[in-house]
């Protein structure tokens, strides 16, 4: 098979980041999603790269889900922001967690956490908070997707409609200046916009690899967020943003050996 200047591009994209969205594949090269739906069908018909939901990987990645590679992605960036996060939160306090690595990193950090009021649409959130420390863990419902073991859709969105909690956190897979906290998946985005209007504090979490990433779909201006925690201060254009929309930014203390 001989390769494009465009084949080669996606290879060394996928050497970089191991998998990688359609979506966000479009973005780096900046053509439409028809254009790389085209390039992928013969590297993926060769065995070159294969395809998973909604993305495509190195085959020699096959047998990892994606969500265990993404836990491992700046993992301890995600750690000292989750670690930051617990300490606002209070014994006894409700809280809600959308479905993501930062978010579960966050559900690992209050694992020293009582009586704890915990609502997500995430397997892994609700199996790590459930039957410890006097918890009460309520999970949305649906059909779970095999990549994330999360439920989506009307029947998860409804679910945590019924609930106003005191912390609403989600994961952030973009933060674009103009567009402000986007997402690269339309059913993700939107559970993500109702976590955020449940919470009487709404908090955003993201490393700072997701600064300037423009995602697919738009979850939220900045204004709807009360803050956002992050490992590094953000360029300039998104701290001025932020400000402006009067987010409180907080960049998570590095902790000491």
């Amino acid at each position: 098979m001989k390769h494009s200047k465009r084949h080669g591009e996606i290879l060394r994209l996928l050497q970089e980041e191991g998998t990688i969205t359609i979506a966000r594949l479009a973005d780096r090269l900046g053509v439409s999603l028809e254009t790389v739906r085209r390039d992928v069908k013969p590297l993926t018909r060769h065995g070159a790269i294969i395809k998973m939901h909604g993305a495509i990987g190195l085959p020699s990645l096959a047998g990892e889900a994606p969500f265990e590679r993404r836990m491992r992605e700046n993992a301890d960036a995600k750690r000292l922001i989750a670690r930051y996060v617990a300490t606002t939160i209070r014994d006894g306090d409700s809280v809600m967690l959308d479905t993501g690595t930062t978010t579960s990193y966050l559900a690992r950090e209050l694992l020293g956490h009582r009586r704890l009021t915990v609502v997500t649409n995430s397997s892994d959130i609700a199996r790590t908070l459930a039957t410890v420390n006097g918890n009460k863990v309520y999970m949305a419902g649906g059909e779970l997707r095999s990549d994330s073991g999360a439920a989506f859709g009307v029947s998860a969105i409804e679910f945590v409609s019924r609930f106003s909690v005191t912390h609403a956190v989600i994961s952030v897979g973009a933060v674009d200046a103009a567009n402000g906290i986007m997402d690269y998946d339309l059913e993700e985005a939107e559970f993500a916009r109702m976590v955020l209007s449940r919470g009487a504090r709404a908090i955003a979490v993201t490393d700072h690899s997701k600064f300037g990433r423009h995602g697919l779909v738009k979850v939220c201006d900045f204004a709807v967020l009360g803050e956002l925690v992050t490992d590094r201060a953000p360029p300039a254009e998104i701290a001025t943003r932020l400000e402006e929309a009067g987010v409180t930014l907080t960049v998570a203390p590095a902790t000491r050996g």
